[in-house]
């Protein structure tokens, strides 16, 4: 059998795992998780032209946040169509 190799990220997942990190939570709380991801995935492309000053700023905020600026649009977006 081969050994899976795992990422930096899933290795750190699996020690989480062993040392009982994780918490079970219950069939409502594991929906509404669900939930708020379908809410959350992309199916559409947009195309649109803005300021280059504007996005400058947009990429400096989503660099501090530690996220990629698209996804940072993204939220801000699915935030005001609520």
């Amino acid at each position: 059998m081969r050994k899976i190799k795992l990422t930096k990220q899933e290795k750190t997942i699996e020690k989480a795992l062993l040392k009982g990190e994780y918490i079970d939570v219950t069939k409502d709380e594991f929906n509404a998780i669900a939930k708020a991801i379908a809410s959350r995935k992309k199916d559409a492309v947009l195309n649109l032209r803005i300021n280059s000053k504007d996005l400058a700023n947009i990429r400096k905020k989503a660099k501090k946040f530690g996220i990629k600026y698209q996804t940072f649009i993204a939220e801000i977006i699915h935030r005001a169509a609520l």
